[in-house]
C-alpha cells in the first residue's frame, strides 16, 4: 500500500505540479521497493531460523532418544539385578525354613519318644502291679 506524501504548497509553488507529483510518485516507488525489500529480508531470516529450528529439534529428539535408552538399559540391569537378590532371599529364606522346620521335628520326636517311653513304663509298672496284686 503506497503512502501517499503531500509536499507543502511551496514545493508546488517552487517546483511546479508536474515536478512534485513525480517526486511523490518516486518517494512512493522507493517506499514499495524498501517494503518488498524488507519483506523478502524477513522471509529469507525466518526461513533460515525455521531450519536452525528444525535442526535443533531433531538434535534435541535425537538426544532424547539416546536418554531413553540409556535410562531403559539401566532399568532393565536394575530390575535384573533386584529379581536376583530377591531370588538369592527366596532362597536363603527357604533354607532358613527348612532347618528350622527340621530342628522343630526334631524336638518334636524326642518329646514324642520321652512320652511315650513314660508312658509305656507307667503302664508296664501298673500290670506289675495289678499282676501282684
Amino acid at each position: 500500500m503506497p503512502v501517499t506524501a503531500k509536499l507543502s504548497k511551496r514545493c508546488y509553488d517552487v517546483l511546479g505540479e508536474d515536478v512534485a507529483n513525480e517526486l511523490v510518485d518516486w518517494f512512493n516507488a522507493v517506499d514499495l521497493t524498501y517494503r518488498a525489500d524488507l519483506r523478502e529480508l524477513n522471509e529469507l531470516n525466518f526461513a533460515r531460523f525455521d531450519a536452525k529450528l528444525e535442526q535443533r529439534l531433531a538434535e534435541l529428539r535425537a538426544e532424547l532418544r539416546q536418554e531413553l535408552a540409556e535410562l531403559r538399559v539401566e532399568l532393565k540391569q536394575d530390575i535384573a539385578d533386584l529379581r536376583a537378590e530377591l531370588k538369592q532371599d527366596i532362597a536363603g529364606s527357604r533354607s532358613e525354613s527348612r532347618a528350622g522346620f527340621q530342628e522343630v521335628r526334631a524336638d518334636l520326636i524326642r518329646w514324642m519318644f520321652g512320652f511315650w517311653v513314660t508312658t509305656l513304663l507307667t503302664l508296664a509298672g501298673l500290670m506289675v502291679a495289678l499282676h501282684r496284686a
